[in-house]
């Protein structure tokens, strides 16, 4: 897929999905640890679900907004090296 002239591969969008997955989780349980005393039964299903795509969708913007400043094919602006 191309962007504003810069092509995004699958390496690309496997990493952005994993960061998008784990940003929305991180969402969720930020709502559900606001919402104290917590009570599984009153939790309103539908905020949570808000929370999340909001979550998810944000990641993926940051993602593609910062791949032009990180490695080539990756939405992480550091380099990494392996061991």
């Amino acid at each position: 897929m191309t962007i504003r002239g810069r092509t995004y591969g699958r390496n690309f969008w496997r990493q952005a999905g994993e960061r998008a997955v784990k940003t929305a989780a991180q969402a969720v349980a930020g709502l559900l640890l606001a919402d104290q005393p917590f009570d599984i039964a009153q939790a309103n299903l539908g905020r949570g679900i808000g929370v999340a795509i909001g979550g998810f969708v944000l990641s993926i913007v940051t993602s593609i907004a910062t791949a032009p400043v990180g490695p080539k094919d990756t939405p992480s602006t550091v380099a990494t090296t392996n061991p």
